[in-house]
């Protein structure tokens, strides 16, 4: 008999964790293999962590290390997937191929919250969600984060979708698919870099207790869908969204003329706009990352007191 592809790893703090009934925050990986170079992924990757537990969570960063899944990364394996040079990044389509051939890699928002289910994690912060491509209706480039909103029943904490996406029809997408899209204490959509857009928010919660309720009470309803709770950016880490926008369509233009497409395209959008912001973008993308993990072990840590009463 062969032997199974398939193994979940819990790192230590995690098991510790589930027996105590502690509340756990699940962390993707893909911000430290595809996001900056070493050893600033390092050091962000130990940061966010550290913020998950300052605010009374237990982290679960997320990935796969030689065909294993991990939920929960000791410290010398977060510093293994920092210096991958080869890591693939993974979602909902390739995370059983990375497993079953022995590969190491990130997961996505979507490879994310399959494993943080898998492991019974309710919460998930990340920086922004994929969704509709600027273009999407001739090439079709829509993320699988939007999907993977169908199939998993996790609250994701982002500051909404990556603006460097069309913002309004992945709203829209995730409005035909019945999912619950909140910002947090703001009646806008956030838009990544910038705290706010043009789009009203769909739904409003000003509190981690307000996300809890409504949380469990979709549980209660049976609704398998996941949640998005939108996290403004904090202001004073911002960038204003014209100046965004004029960056972004530049970046659009040189991608085009380059000729990236599919997954290399949001690497290189990235890098470009990190380019043109001279490094302004890298710095509030950490700051947003931070505060998402801040919000979601809040709403963790609530979602845990529920419970256990």
């Amino acid at each position: 008999m062969s032997e199974t592809p398939f193994r979940i790893i819990e790192s230590q703090a995690v098991q510790q964790a589930k027996a105590q009934k502690q509340p756990i925050v699940a962390l993707e990986s893909t911000i430290i293999t595809h996001g900056m170079p070493y050893p600033q992924n390092l050091e962000t990757a130990r940061e966010v962590e550290q913020t998950v537990r300052d605010n009374g969570a237990i982290p679960a960063t997320i990935a796969v290390l030689d065909g294993h899944l991990h939920i929960g990364l000791e410290d010398d394996e977060l510093e293994r997937l920092a210096q991958a040079r080869k890591a693939m990044k993974l979602s909902r389509a390739d995370l059983a191929y990375a497993v079953a051939l022995k590969k190491t890699g990130s997961t996505t928002v979507a490879a994310t919250m399959m494993a943080a289910h898998q492991a019974g994690i309710e919460v998930f912060a990340t920086g922004g969600i994929g969704g509709v491509h600027r273009g999407a209706e001739e090439s079709f480039d829509i993320s699988a984060d939007l999907d993977e909103f169908t199939k998993t029943p996790v609250i994701v904490v982002s500051a909404g979708a990556k603006a460097l996406l069309d913002l309004p029809k992945t709203l829209e997408v995730l409005e035909t698919r019945g999912i619950p899209v909140i910002s947090y204490g703001t009646d806008s959509f956030p838009a990544f870099w910038s705290a706010s857009s043009p789009l009203p928010a769909p739904l409003r919660c000003d509190s981690p207790e307000e996300i809890s309720a409504f949380h469990e009470t979709r549980r209660i309803l049976n609704a398998g869908e996941g949640m998005l709770v939108a996290n403004p950016i904090p202001a004073d880490h911002e960038i204003p969204r014209e100046e965004m926008e004029n960056h972004i369509a530049v970046a659009l233009g040189n991608a085009e003329d380059a000729g990236i497409s599919g997954k290399g395209v949001t690497p290189y959008l990235l890098q470009r706009i990190y380019e043109l912001t001279e490094g302004r973008s890298l710095v509030a993308n950490i700051a947003l990352v931070k505060n998402n993990a801040k919000l979601a072990a809040e709403i963790a840590a609530r979602l845990t007191r529920v419970h256990n009463t």
